[in-house]
């Protein structure tokens, strides 16, 4: 009897450790992030004033919104990088909870994951040396050389209105603007803030400029998985706190106002309701 009593308790010690466990921080899955724990959040490491890794530090203006989202919902961001043609899948197969990362809502990614926002409205435009004066817009890049992101909207949007560009695509912005400094592409396309972040950075200063002829309009959202509403509530509510408190505006003018950037017409924008 009492072997069976002994056996009986340590059962019930692992099945209360057991639940003990699941009850704790969680990275993936649907419904309400759990309180108390780290979530994993997708963010970009090579945008200067977006989202930029230097060693251990994360800052930037998408770095501030994914920690005051986290800081609203009672748990701490545990940051992976969010390459732009994996945003998709890193969200859909759980291995982050959302996503903050200059993510354009568009009507096919809205297929895949759902999105909160926008909270933030950008525009494409051309990054180009210092030098150059032949490039003034997206009309004067025929036969030149343009380099985008693989998976990124911005090589989509202009492969459809000027069939005759010489499309390079890389990995990331960073090898992008290598290549621009290098003399093997004659241009960077994307949005204006990653561009202007870009030509703000110290290595890069007298080197580059943006054209600042915006020919598209970016609603930045913040991706989570595909009909998980009850969360897209919660992160709603956060980013609408963030832009009425003021610190979108105090976010938005200590990672973008040193390289003389404005944003555009409609910022701080309303977030849509979730659906």
């Amino acid at each position: 009897m009492k072997v069976t009593s002994i056996r009986l308790v340590a059962v019930g010690a692992v099945a209360t450790l057991a639940l003990a466990a699941c009850g704790s921080g969680s990275s993936g899955g649907s419904g309400a992030a759990a309180t108390g724990g780290t979530v994993k959040v997708g963010i970009k490491f090579d945008q200067p004033g977006l989202g930029l890794k230097t060693g251990s530090t994360y800052t930037g203006f998408d770095v501030d919104v994914a920690n005051y989202i986290a800081k609203e919902l009672g748990f701490t961001p545990e940051f992976v990088e969010a390459v732009s043609s994996q945003r998709e899948t890193l969200i859909s197969s759980g291995q982050v909870k959302y996503i903050v990362g200059t993510y354009s809502i568009t009507d096919s990614r809205k297929q895949k994951v759902s999105f909160a926002g926008p909270y933030f409205i950008a525009g494409q435009d051309l990054l180009v040396r210092s030098d150059e004066t032949a490039i003034t817009g997206p009309d004067s890049l025929t036969g030149k050389r343009l380099c985008s992101v693989k998976g990124s909207t911005s090589a989509a949007n202009l492969q459809k209105k000027y069939p005759g560009i010489n499309l390079q695509e890389y990995n990331t912005y960073t090898l992008c603007v290598d290549a621009l400094k290098a003399g093997s592409v004659d241009a960077l396309t994307t949005d204006n803030t990653i561009l202007a972040g870009y030509a703000a950075q110290e290595q890069n200063k007298g080197k580059l400029k943006v054209v600042g002829t915006t020919f598209s309009t970016e609603n930045y959202g913040v991706g989570l998985k595909k009909g998980d509403t009850a969360f897209c509530d919660q992160v709603t509510t956060a980013l609408n706190k963030f832009i009425d408190s003021g610190e979108w505006q105090k976010s938005v003018d200590k990672n973008l106002g040193p390289a003389g950037f404005k944003p555009g017409p409609g910022n701080p924008p309303k977030p849509a309701p979730c659906s």
